[in-house]
């Protein structure tokens, strides 16, 4: 990663991670969207499995009942980010480099 790719300042608001980097780039990543790509193990571990059958009549927890929302974010070193979201999954460590791609790459979706 070279030295323009940084982060200036992260704030939330509402419903996106909104990353001002230091060479100006300006992006904001859906909660979501981090939340179902999170890059821990057993986060890749289940995407890449097949998915189950739908339920006739899905119940929802109490977690997915209310809005995702990020509960903290802690530095990981230099290199990354720990959040920790409200459905209590906290063990994803998003390094700068992969939230960098993700902006770009959403931003080239739109």
């Amino acid at each position: 990663m070279t030295t323009n790719q940084t982060p200036r300042t992260l704030k939330n608001d509402g419903s996106n991670l909104v990353i001002e980097w230091s060479d100006g780039a300006v992006h904001r990543l859906p909660w979501r969207t981090l939340r179902t790509l999170c890059p821990c193990a057993t986060c890749r571990t289940e995407r890449v499995k097949p998915p189950e059958p739908k339920p006739l009549l899905a119940v929802l927890s109490p977690s997915e009942a209310k809005p995702l929302a990020p509960v903290s974010i802690k530095p990981v070193g230099n290199y990354a980010y720990g959040i920790a979201f409200s459905d209590g999954h906290n063990s994803g460590i998003y390094s700068l480099e992969f939230l960098r791609q993700l902006g770009e790459q959403l931003a080239a979706a739109k």
